[in-house]
Parts: C-alpha cells; structure tokens; sequence
C-alpha cells in the first residue's frame, strides 16, 4: 500500500475529528500518557505544519512546542487547512526523496520516514483524540491498511525512541484499526474514566 496515496484521506479523516472536538473537552485526557487533549491537538498542528517544510525541503519556521494553537480563534480550522496543505505537499514524489527535517536539524532524516510519521500521526493521534473525546474514530480502510504496513516494520524502531509504549496485546482477529493501536502502544479498549 502506497502511503503517499493515502496521507490526503488520512489528513482528511483527522481532520473531521479536530472539528468535532468541543472546546469544554481540551483538558480532557487522552490515551497518551501526560498528554490531554489540548497538548494532543497543539502536537498535530506544529508538526503537521513542520511536515509542510520538510516535504519542500524549508527550514523549520513559527512557533515553538510551547506554543497554545488552543488559544487562538479557529484552531480546529486551522489545523483542517495545514494537515491538508501538508498531505497536498507529500503528494509531489520529489517530497519522498532525499533527507528531510521536521525539526531543523541539518542532517535530517529520510524523507520517506518524515512522510511515514506524518502520515501515522493523522492515524495514531487521530484515533487517540476521538475516544478521548468519546467518539468513534473512522478512517478510510485504506489508510488503515497502509498505515498497518507502514507500523509493523518500524514498531520496534519506534519503541526504542520513545514513540510508542509496550505494544497491548490484541486478538488476531481483531480489527485491524485495534491490532495497529495495539502495536503502537495503546490500548483499543482506552475510553475516558466518565465512559469507562
């Protein structure tokens, strides 16, 4: 499964679940650990713009990690707008090649694994956003297959980083949106302690 075909869709479907996030929800928790839903959201919306640099190969611009998107008007916009122009930008093959930043280190990394972590955030962090805030998480079949594939080759990778927890266990014969969050460290059960 081609990820490049897939990050628009992904983008899209992470999207629709940052609209529908109600402001009275942002200190809510999240499957993250030490992350509610407001730092979750800040993530997405600083490195999905970072993403739009490295796919043409910028240096990194604009604020910091320290920065509340959260409290400025029309964040959820804003994140539709950027994750958008960010999956528009990988969709130029010229984005996958060579090395890449997200964070301006000159030495980079290979594009195809920036383009790789873009794309799994709109899945892992979309997916941890909508239970936290109690709905259920829809990604095309697509993206979930491609990001299945993307996962089980680099999960381990992603461990040793700190990107992931311990991998859940989940049965084989699980969804495969369950199975891909269990690889990467979530639990597919997680639900807010108010829904639990």
């Amino acid at each position: 499964m081609d990820i490049r075909s897939q990050m628009l869709p992904a983008a899209e479907a992470a999207a629709r679940i940052v609209l529908e996030i109600p402001e009275v929800r942002l200190d809510d928790p999240t499957p993250c650990p030490d992350w509610d839903v407001r730092a979750l959201v800040n993530h997405l919306i600083l490195w999905s713009a970072r993403g739009e640099a490295a796919a043409h190969k910028l240096p990194v611009t604009g604020p910091g990690e320290d920065h509340d998107f959260t409290a400025e008007p029309r964040w959820a916009q804003r994140y539709e707008e950027q994750v958008r122009k960010t999956a528009e930008a990988w969709q130029d093959p010229a984005a996958w090649e060579g090395s890449t930043s997200l964070t301006g280190n000159k030495e980079g990394m290979p594009a195809e694994f920036v383009g790789g972590i873009l794309f799994g955030e709109c899945v892992t962090h979309g997916w941890d956003l909508a239970v936290a805030t109690g709905r259920e998480p829809a990604f095309p079949s697509g993206v979930v297959r491609a990001a299945w594939e993307q996962l089980v080759p680099t999960a381990e990778v992603g461990r040793e980083y700190g990107a992931f927890g311990a991998e859940v266990p989940v049965p084989e014969d699980a969804p495969l949106l369950d199975r891909l969050i269990g690889l990467s460290g979530r639990d597919p059960r997680w639900r807010p302690a108010s829904e639990a």
